[in-house]
């Protein structure tokens, strides 16, 4: 179940640090809307590597569908297998 808590709630800042836990980030609404995200650090850098995963995903790909794929076979006797 999300969090959701409005920005009023960091007077008591201990108490929103409290909430939030790893997979449970809390949401900060300002006048009803959201806002803000509060989330563990773990999940934080997980998300990070991930989206640089994808970036080169996609990069890989862009240079794939450019340039053509490379045959298994030439993967193979480049590295010996």
């Amino acid at each position: 179940m999300s969090n959701i808590r409005p920005v009023s709630d960091l007077r008591n800042y201990n108490d929103v640090l409290n909430a939030c836990r790893e997979d449970a980030p809390v949401y900060l609404t300002k006048k009803g809307r959201g806002k803000y995200v509060l989330m563990d650090i773990e999940d934080y850098e997980k998300i990070k590597a991930t989206l640089k995963l994808m970036a080169h995903i996609e990069e890989g790909e862009k240079t794939a569908r450019e340039d053509g794929w490379i045959s298994m076979e030439d993967i193979e006797s480049t590295f010996g297998l």
